[in-house]
């Protein structure tokens, strides 16, 4: 028997053919496209995590000198947006690639919470009730009872809000006497003027502390239907600065009371209106003494140059230990009752740089013994003065003289006018005040905390770009010195100036340091 005609009535049809031969095109077709997305999704998925890799290294591998102060806050700022924006994206590429055709996507894990502060108890609670969409069960009909409940607090915020207070003054009469008496109105600073306390103070700490222009703010207020132009938002910031003004002379004086204080100073550009142009003027910052017990003071003292006439005038006749860097203008102090401290971030800081830039062995043996230095002062810190000039004299001292000789003796090695001579230079010029704090425990070992009150203005100078006149540099300063000093205190700077500004018309001047935004003494 032939066997191809015994297979013939088994042989499908040419519909079934056809039809059998598109599927299997079209099955072909989509496995081919489904490998050409799973391949670029692996390649997506690849170059997210080396994306991610990399901006982890740059955040958590990027030493903390390697920028400038000012640009290092952006800096962060943006690395924190490009990581987060990054993890989510390669959770979305991961969720896709897990995912099959008909599937849910899969529940997410539950985040992280250990790095999450909790919300401030202080501030109040607005609650949503989410009830379910019936109170019956949905088998038996029966109606639920409620066991507990879960909770989850969000933050939330209400933009700045304008409003008017009104105040009522009644009048009464007395018809037989033919008398009127009604209660004395509310002293102000600012003597028929339109603006209220809460009012000044915002326009003084979005300008100060905040660095917002004026233009800012008379745009922040036209959103809400207020008209607030920016001459009248300056004419409330000079009288507002007016009546601060004895705050910031007390302030002051209570600062050169210390024994011991840190300086430093920062250029700010000023209007040169008969030049067209703009100068060059310093805003000079003092600070109390880190390691003492008293309520931390910053004062900002804004003058037209950097001479040594102007650090002079503001101590006037001051004796303690000052804390500084190299600049020659505080030398003439040195001569008389100051003693000079030195700051030994400052010499680190050069060897350091040096370090970033060739790896030099000498700078990384030069970082090694001063972060033992470093060591010592946060395994002390919180000790009291006693306790911390013990530890000092027994360990410190022993490693600043090793440090020292190492210096001497590494420097005849060293070809003179290179990097390495000049940082070996800067620390042995200097010596005397750099190892003068291990002498006692209440000199400081750096000028670091005067630098981090001098750092916001350096940023905010980016904003508010230069000072309109010597008059409005020394106002700035006065302010600035008050608002930075309730930050130092830990004195939320809005609330403080509120209240200031309520009290200080009808405040007597013999009780002006209870005015002052100073930790008040438990």
């Amino acid at each position: 028997m032939d066997l191809a005609s015994e297979l013939a009535p088994f042989s499908p049809s040419p519909e079934l053919l056809f039809w059998a031969e598109n599927r299997v095109g079209g099955l072909l077709e989509q496995v081919k496209t489904s490998a050409t997305e799973i391949h670029w999704r692996d390649a997506k998925i690849e170059k997210l995590t080396l994306e991610l890799a990399y901006l982890r290294r740059m955040k958590f591998g990027v030493k903390s000198e390697s920028l400038a102060a000012a640009a290092r806050d952006l800096f962060d700022e943006t690395l924190a947006a490009d990581l987060a924006a990054c993890e989510a994206s390669l959770a979305e590429q991961r969720q896709a690639a897990e995912m099959g055709p008909h599937q849910l996507p899969p529940e997410k894990p539950k985040r992280d919470r250990a790095g999450r502060q909790p919300l401030p108890e202080q501030l109040p609670r607005v609650e949503h009730l989410h009830e379910p969409e019936t109170c019956t069960c949905g088998q038996c009909g029966q109606a639920l009872v409620r066991i507990g409940e879960d909770v989850t607090e969000k933050l939330s915020i209400v933009p700045a809000e304008f409003f008017v207070e009104r105040h009522l003054y009644p009048k009464y009469a007395c018809r037989p006497c033919e008398t009127l008496i009604a209660a004395p109105a509310i002293a102000s600073v600012i003597d028929g003027g339109l603006a209220a306390p809460a009012l000044l103070a915002w326009v003084m700490v979005s300008k100060y502390a905040d660095h917002l222009p004026l233009y800012r703010l008379e745009r922040q207020a036209a959103r809400s239907g207020v008209t607030l132009s920016r001459s009248t938002l300056a004419d409330w910031v000079g009288r507002t600065g007016v009546a601060l003004e004895p705050l910031w002379l007390r302030l002051a004086e209570l600062l050169r009371q210390g024994t011991v204080l840190h300086a430093d100073e920062t250029p700010v550009q000023q209007l040169d209106p008969g030049n067209g142009k703009t100068k060059r003027a310093y805003l000079w910052a003092y600070r109390s003494n880190a390691l003492a017990s008293d309520p931390p003071i910053v004062v900002f003292d804004y003058q037209p140059g950097r001479g040594g006439k102007y650090v002079a005038e503001f101590l006037r006749d001051w004796q303690g230990a000052l804390m500084v860097d190299e600049f020659a203008g505080y030398q003439a102090l040195f001569r008389g009752e100051v003693i000079e401290l030195a700051c030994l971030a400052h010499a680190r800081r050069k060897f350091f740089d040096l370090h970033q830039a060739n790896g030099s062995p000498i700078a990384a043996e030069a970082l090694r013994r001063i972060g033992e230095l470093y060591a010592i002062e946060d395994a002390v810190k919180g000790e009291t003065v006693e306790e911390r000039a013990r530890r000092r004299k027994e360990t410190s001292q022993p490693l600043l003289e090793a440090l020292h000789l190492w210096l001497q003796n590494t420097r005849r090695s060293v070809a003179d006018g290179g990097a390495l001579a000049k940082a070996i230079d800067y620390s042995l010029r200097r010596w005397p005040a750099f190892a003068r704090y291990a002498t006692n425990g209440f000199y400081p070992i750096d000028n670091n905390p005067v630098e981090n009150a001098i750092r916001p203005i350096a940023i905010g100078k980016k904003n508010w770009l230069f000072a309109g006149s010597e008059a409005a540099g020394q106002r700035a300063a006065a302010i600035q010195s008050l608002l930075e000093t309730a930050r130092a205190n830990g004195i939320e700077p809005m609330a403080w100036l509120t209240d200031t500004l309520e009290k200080l018309p009808s405040w007597p001047n013999s009780r002006i340091d209870e005015l002052l935004p100073l930790k008040k003494p438990l």
